[in-house]
């Protein structure tokens, strides 16, 4: 028995050995599938992302659309611009729970222009650079300049104390302790559903992000971020930002019960400030914009320079964008000074004076 059952063992490690120098022989193969360069990229780099899950959801889309034993070296113009048409007929995730009954049906609009570029051309373009640059995989000529989409200039909404905290009142538990964390400190919405206790220093009183790029930032803690932090402590063992479920759901493989806590998810906190913005009757608004409105907090106190270290730009050109803020003041300076807003009355003397100073010049 003892015989049979170490000769079974030896059969496994031979046969995991074997599929182990198949895959190495196909990652190296310069006629690459489709998904052969998905799972090296995955492993050499998308796992690793900030926002992995995007990431993985990007090469399962990848890997559907083309098929997995799609050859890489046949993706040419042509077939980008048909994965591009497919991508921007498809609509945004249902916003609503599974099992749910609703009375109205729910209106779904297509992805943005942002999303088809940042989920599928994007990933698509780098995974094609790596497999010819260092793979020595065999690639098909692309002109990427015609297949990523015009998006929006990026523009800089402030909120006001008074929207802030109209916003913050609509939020439910852990959800409004996130949001306040963002508008304190600028950070983007991966960055704070990523930070972990291992990166708060509530000694040195400070915290580290992994912002784009994995790059880490460090940010100082002020006494009310202190406080939010101290405040998160035994929640959970690793994720510092929770939230309170609401009822008792079956999601998946996975089972929420009312009351306890849980890490937030990306789309939770979508959702949460879509219900929350138009409830606080604040209009045009995102969380993407609590960045902005810190920047230019923080600017108006300080320098662009300290704001570039804070967002973690690493040119300052990107953060020229929030001197809109300085040019206000000084509109605002100019409006409180001038003379309709500040009259001034002249007296005999000062005229007289006036004169006097224009003849001798």
């Amino acid at each position: 028995k003892k015989k049979r059952e170490a000769e079974q063992v030896e059969k496994a490690k031979r046969a995991e050995a074997k599929a182990t120098i198949e895959v190495e022989k196909a990652f190296s193969d310069p006629n690459m599938t489709v998904s052969i360069a998905t799972s090296r990229y995955w492993e050499e780099v998308g796992q690793h992302h900030a926002n992995w899950e995007n990431t993985e959801w990007s090469m399962g889309w990848l890997v559907s659309h083309f098929g997995q034993d799609f050859p890489l070296q046949s993706i040419d113009d042509e077939k980008v611009t048909a994965m591009v048409a497919k991508r921007r007929g498809e609509s945004v995730p249902s916003q609503r729970l599974p099992g749910r009954k609703y009375k109205t049906p729910e209106v779904r609009r297509r992805v943005s222009n942002a999303t088809v570029n940042r989920t599928v051309t994007q990933p698509l373009r780098e995974i094609l650079l790596r497999a010819s640059s260092l793979w020595g995989a065999k690639t098909a000529k692309v002109d990427w300049s015609k297949h990523l989409l015009d998006e929006p200039k990026e523009r800089v909404r402030e909120a006001s104390a008074g929207e802030e905290a109209a916003i913050m009142a609509e939020l439910a538990r852990g959800y409004d302790v996130a949001v306040e964390f963002a508008f304190l400190n600028g950070c983007r919405r991966m960055e704070i559903l990523g930070l972990e206790w291992s990166r708060v220093d509530f000694f040195g009183r400070r915290f580290t992000v992994i912002g784009k790029g994995n790059k880490a930032r460090v940010i100082p803690m002020t006494k009310r971020t202190f406080e939010i932090l101290w405040a998160q402590q035994n929640f959970h063992a690793e994720k510092v930002f929770t939230y309170v479920a609401a009822r008792t759901v079956k999601l998946g493989n996975r089972s929420l019960i009312k009351g306890n806590r849980y890490p937030l998810t990306e789309a939770g906190l979508k959702i949460a400030m879509r219900r929350a913005v138009p409830k606080s009757g604040v209009k045009n608004f995102r969380f993407h914009d609590t960045r902005h409105t810190a920047a230019t907090r923080v600017l108006r106190k300080s320098n662009l320079k300290v704001v570039q270290q804070l967002l973690g730009h690493e040119d300052v050109k990107t953060t020229t964008k929030y001197a809109h803020a300085m040019v206000e003041d000084v509109l605002d300076a100019l409006e409180a000074a001038s003379p309709t807003e500040t009259p001034t009355e002249a007296s005999a003397a000062d005229i007289k004076g006036l004169k006097d100073l224009g003849k001798a010049g």
